[in-house]
């Protein structure tokens, strides 16, 4: 089993994937830069080098996060600066060693067309993969929305893919938080999600999963993480059942889980070994 958690590279690529050792984790997450700009980051391949080279020594699976302005579905003005961005995005992280690039489902950009949001999607993936060659995937991201919203649903993230020209460079990222929110797994009902998955293809091509609890009940569509031990609705045991299952036993566990809670990610990613990590 692989846990982890989301670390700042305030210090470097390199210093970044010598924290998560010091945590004890086997898997993390970084922002490829500033997680609050479009903006193309010239960085230091030779740091980037050095990171990577640690985390294949230490078998340090790492992904990485599209910044927050990030969307599949941006206004026109907008497009070349998400296209350039996420290109920057793939080739600082494809540089660390990382194993694709999380970006959030498209949000809904027409309420009287709802095939528009999927279409303009599915262009922008397919002129960004048109201009990439690394290994680095594009892994999207279920969304947290009420049921019914756009982007929660295991056949829409498959059918994306599907129909996208370079269906090979895609892969998934599922939130516990985003699912549990939007009741797609409502804690009693992995089996169904688990057969569903299988049924679909979507375990294929799954690469990370963001550990997160939520604060709110299932089917509220409201996107706050909690910590897995506390203060959440998702219980120890619904964890356990994801968290052991057949069907994701190869793929990395990232916490994205409150730092101002009173557990730190470190003793966080402790308690999950001692208890799943066999």
């Amino acid at each position: 089993m692989k846990f982890g958690c989301h670390i700042s590279i305030r210090n470097g690529y390199l210093a970044a994937a010598q924290h998560a050792v010091e945590l004890n984790a086997s898997a993390y997450q970084f922002f490829p830069k500033n997680p609050r700009s479009l903006s193309v980051k010239e960085f230091d391949s030779i740091d980037a080098q050095s990171c990577k080279e640690f985390c294949s020594a230490h078998n340090l699976v790492s992904i990485s996060h599209t910044p927050y302005p990030t969307s599949l579905t941006p206004t026109s003005d907008k497009k070349e600066a998400v296209i350039e961005s996420l290109l920057n995005d793939l080739a600082i992280s494809e540089a660390c060693g990382a194993i694709g690039v999380v970006v959030h489902f498209a949000s809904r950009v027409h309420q009287n067309e709802p095939l528009a949001s999927y279409q303009l999607m599915i262009e922008m993936l397919n002129t960004i993969l048109s201009q990439w060659e690394g290994n680095c995937k594009i892994l999207l991201e279920n969304n947290a929305g009420i049921p019914g919203s756009i982007g929660t649903t295991l056949e829409e993230l498959v059918q994306v893919r599907s129909l996208c020209d370079y269906p090979e460079q895609i892969g998934f990222c599922l939130d516990t938080c985003h699912a549990f929110a939007s009741g797609l797994w409502n804690g009693e009902n992995w089996k169904q999600v688990a057969e569903k998955g299988v049924e679909l293809g979507y375990f294929e091509n799954l690469y990370a999963i963001h550990l997160n609890n939520c604060k709110y009940p299932t089917g509220e569509g409201k996107d706050r993480h909690a910590n897995i031990f506390r203060n959440g609705h998702i219980t120890e045991e619904q964890f356990g059942e994801l968290i052991q299952s057949a069907v994701v036993k190869d793929v990395p566990f990232i916490l994205e889980t409150p730092n101002e809670e009173g557990v730190t990610k470190g003793e966080e990613i402790n308690q999950l070994t001692k208890k799943w990590g066999k």
